[in-house]
């Protein structure tokens, strides 16, 4: 179903939600966004309220400080509260506080994500994407208990098969890979190269977790979330099909960086390969994307 059409039956403000969600994997398509939802209803329930309440803090808040509205409707001022509010539900138990610090994360993450848009139109830096949920998902995991490892996963064709799934849905913390697999159908409805895309850097970081002798982080899907991210990040460049391969390249180059200071891996070097592959364009004279947007299924922000 193309977007417009389901647009037209879609109120502004759950247009705008659902954009937030689909922003999670770089795109503007409120049917994509319904499908990463019923993602999290059909394999993580418990996780729903959280990310719900984060997205709509975010779109609350970008509404009561009068943002731009076609930011708002792109989902610009949701993804990182649904981000927040995901990792809130995983990390921390439910108490009669959680509401609020997952209102306070998700409302703080827009006003960062504004301020953000607003020097990068001027100046022309590089975009957001993930930062504010990944600075202020570091400063929460302080406070967290440490996770309980997952019981291991046998490594046989079925599970390699799944893993390829997992990776796609580890991008939103679902580790089911029918969550991989629903989000998949949303991002092939919404571009058929993205799903593509999405799709091989998936299988790229589950044989780059394989090759290192990373059974458990390969079958988790741990591997490939980054991996995944990056590609999206540069999928929608015909004229540059090497971006997305070296995106990918880059985000499993860095990820190990992170475990190895010490801090959570969360989408940091999604955030950094890009950051590098923009810087390394803007070096030599070449800048084939937006600067200041978000993914290019969204209004141009320059």
């Amino acid at each position: 179903m193309p977007a417009n059409h389901f647009n037209s039956h879609c109120p502004d403000w759950a247009e705008a939600l659902l954009n937030g969600f689909s922003q999670v994997f770089l795109q503007r398509h409120p049917l994509c966004g319904l499908l990463c939802l019923c993602a999290i209803l059909f394999t993580a329930p418990a996780l729903l309220g959280g990310a719900l309440l984060g997205g709509v803090a975010g779109l609350l808040t970008a509404q009561r400080r009068h943002y731009a509205k076609a930011d708002r409707q792109a989902g610009l001022f949701s993804y990182n509260g649904v981000l927040l509010g995901l990792l809130l539900s995983l990390y921390f138990p439910w108490s009669p506080m959680m509401p609020l610090l997952i209102l306070a994360a998700g409302g703080l993450s827009a006003m960062i994500t504004q301020q953000w848009l607003k020097r990068a139109r001027v100046n022309h830096c590089v975009p957001a994407y993930t930062a504010p949920f990944v600075g202020l998902s570091w400063l929460l995991l302080c406070f967290a208990t440490p996770s309980v490892m997952p019981p291991p996963i046998d490594l046989n064709t079925a599970n390699l098969l799944a893993a390829a799934f997992r990776g796609i849905g580890q991008v939103m913390f679902l580790e089911h890979p029918l969550a991989g697999a629903m989000i998949a159908v949303g991002l092939l409805i919404a571009d058929r190269r993205v799903f593509g895309w999405a799709l091989t850097a998936s299988m790229l970081g589950l044989g780059s977790s394989l090759l290192h002798h990373e059974t458990a982080t390969a079958l988790a899907g741990l591997g490939g979330a980054n991996a995944v991210l990056a590609a999206l990040a540069f999928s929608t460049q015909r004229q540059s099909p090497w971006l997305p391969l070296a995106g990918i390249v880059l985000a499993l180059l860095l990820t190990p960086l992170f475990a190895a200071v010490g801090l959570a891996t969360l989408t940091a070097p999604f955030i950094l390969a890009c950051w590098l592959i923009r810087a390394a364009l803007q070096m030599f004279g070449k800048s084939p994307v937006d600067p200041c947007a978000h993914g290019d299924n969204q209004p141009r922000l320059r």
